[in-house]
């Protein structure tokens, strides 16, 4: 079955069978399907990812969830899941309300890319990927590179026994070029990884001058100095700052941690936090943006939710037993990776809002510190407020001006104590979402993005 649309009959008909045994019932059915291009020096590898595609069906047993997953949607697979949902649902002696009210209405959104990725056959993309890849090859003391090139579309369809039925497809595209330097058994890398909801056009920030660009960082990087550790006034660019927009308020700010009391950020809730020129968002609304989608695996439209709003911690993502727990409204962030996983109150897009500075300004207004580029992964830790984020490469700052290269560091401390030492947040033209996968503990990964201008804090920064 290629439209879940076919299958609205025979759903809803299995959500009418669970009327009988509950106040209330949800399914979201979903089918994906994709592929994956690489090129690198053994020649071009496709992999074209297995057709996804099932249902999972949720109840309310009077005082929580009961679930199922069913891998097809024909009739007969849809019937044997709702059996044993009816069967779990027999023993339920609660008859409490479900959470919160649910999601109601009929809605159709299909996202349209300026140029779809069809338009190109598989060869055609690809003999693109190879052009990405000797772009890199052609500047001098590039020793290898790789290029990739990922397309998926994620069709969902929600319904409930409140009367909802919304579906939503998310095409979604990401690029990559890696380009690594060697000299004497010393290596380093950059990289060019644009990604997003849309098609062929997410891939424009890939050209031969910014893939030039990142060829010859690498090789510059082979003789970058090493940091110096220790305490430092630091400039975050944007691809730094918008990670540690989601490190700093993101798993924390999961209402789930808070109803089991595994969120350090739980005590603090509503005081201030930072400057008052500092405000983080999470928003899977955002247009274009790899975290965003149309309604959440709830049936609840994303918005901008505020963590912090001039420097006071105002807000936290929930879902509908999250915010019927703690006094809250669903924010549109209940997702699950796929129909077989949980669903979670996840993450979406996180970025810190853009503020008035230049980042010539907040260079000079670091006077000696540490300007640190291309992050490359991060960690944080929501019960403890600890944090550490790994970037490829920086700058020295001596008296206000960018000096000597430095190689990969990595910055870490307490979250708290980096936003409240936040001096200054740069203007922003024009916001792009970094590409990222985000898991819940190590497992169900799913998209979410990150977007901030150049930041001026402090943090403790030692090599990587």
């Amino acid at each position: 079955m290629t439209d879940l649309r076919d299958a609205q009959t025979e759903i809803h008909g299995a959500l009418r069978r669970l009327e009988a045994h509950t106040p209330f019932a949800e399914a979201l059915a979903q089918t994906e399907t994709g592929w994956h291009i690489q090129v690198d020096r053994t020649g071009p590898s496709v992999r074209i990812e297995p057709a996804l595609s099932g249902i999972a069906f949720r109840a309310w047993a009077g005082d929580h969830w009961v679930e199922t997953a069913a891998g097809g949607l024909d009739a007969p697979t849809l019937a044997g899941a709702i059996d044993g949902l009816e069967h779990r649902l027999a023993s339920a002696v609660s008859k409490k309300s479900p959470p919160r009210d649910p999601a109601t209405g009929r809605g159709s959104a299909i996202h349209p890319p300026r140029h779809p990725m069809d338009e190109k056959d598989i060869e055609g993309w690809i003999a693109r990927a190879k052009e990405y890849r000797a772009w890199a090859l052609a500047i001098p003391g590039v020793s290898d590179g790789r290029a990739m090139i990922t397309s998926s579309t994620d069709t969902r369809l929600y319904a409930n026994t409140a009367g909802a039925d919304l579906y939503q497809v998310v095409p979604r595209v990401f690029g990559g070029v890696f380009v690594v330097a060697m000299e004497s058994g010393t290596v380093r890398f950059d990289v060019v990884r644009p990604g997003g909801m849309g098609g062929q056009e997410i891939l424009e920030p890939i050209t031969e001058q910014t893939v030039h660009g990142a060829a010859r960082s690498a090789v510059a990087l082979l003789h970058a100095k090493t940091v110096p550790a220790g305490r430092s006034a630091i400039v975050l660019d944007p691809s730094t700052a918008g990670t540690l927009a989601h490190e700093s308020f993101g798993h924390g700010t999961e209402a789930d941690q808070f109803v089991r009391h595994r969120s350090y950020l739980q005590p603090i809730l509503g005081t201030q936090v930072g400057p008052e020129f500092l405000s983080i968002v999470d928003d899977g609304s955002y247009p274009g943006g790899w975290g965003s989608y149309y309604f959440d695996d709830e049936g609840t439209k994303p918005r901008p939710t505020y963590l912090i709003d001039h420097g006071r911690f105002v807000g936290v993502l929930n879902d509908r037993t999250t915010a019927a727990e703690l006094g809250g409204t669903p924010t549109g962030n209940a997702r699950r990776s796929d129909f077989l996983s949980r669903l979670w109150v996840r993450m979406t897009n996180t970025y810190i809002a853009p503020g008035n500075h230049s980042r010539e300004e907040l260079i000079e207004e670091a006077g000696d510190g540490l300007l640190l580029e291309q992050f490359t992964s991060g960690v944080e830790d929501p019960l403890g407020g600890l944090m550490q984020i790994r970037v490829l490469k920086g700058r020295r700052i001596e008296h206000g001006k960018e000096t000597d290269l430095l190689g990969a560091m990595a910055l870490s401390g307490r979250v708290l104590d980096v936003l409240r030492a936040v001096r200054g947040v740069s203007r922003m033209e024009k916001m792009g979402m970094e590409p990222g996968f985000c898991g819940k503990g190590h497992s169900d990964y799913i998209p979410v993005g990150s977007s901030a201008a150049y930041l001026l804090t402090e943090a403790t920064v030692g090599p990587a």
